[in-house]
C-alpha cells in the first residue's frame, strides 16, 4: 500500500455533499471498508460521500 501524508487539520469544509458516516476503523466486519494502514485501527472516521 503506498504511505500518504496526513495533514493534520482542525476544520474541513466540504459542499454539495450527499452524506457523511462516522465508524470506527475496524480489521473485519459486514459493511464496506476504507483502505487505510493498520496504525489507525480503533480510531473514529468521518466519511464524507460527495
Amino acid at each position: 500500500m503506498i504511505k500518504r501524508p496526513i495533514t493534520p487539520a482542525s476544520r474541513v469544509e466540504v459542499k454539495n455533499i450527499e452524506g457523511y458516516f462516522i465508524r470506527t476503523v475496524t480489521k473485519f466486519g459486514n459493511s464496506a471498508k476504507i483502505d487505510c494502514p493498520k496504525e489507525y485501527l480503533g480510531r473514529t472516521v468521518y466519511i464524507i460521500v460527495a
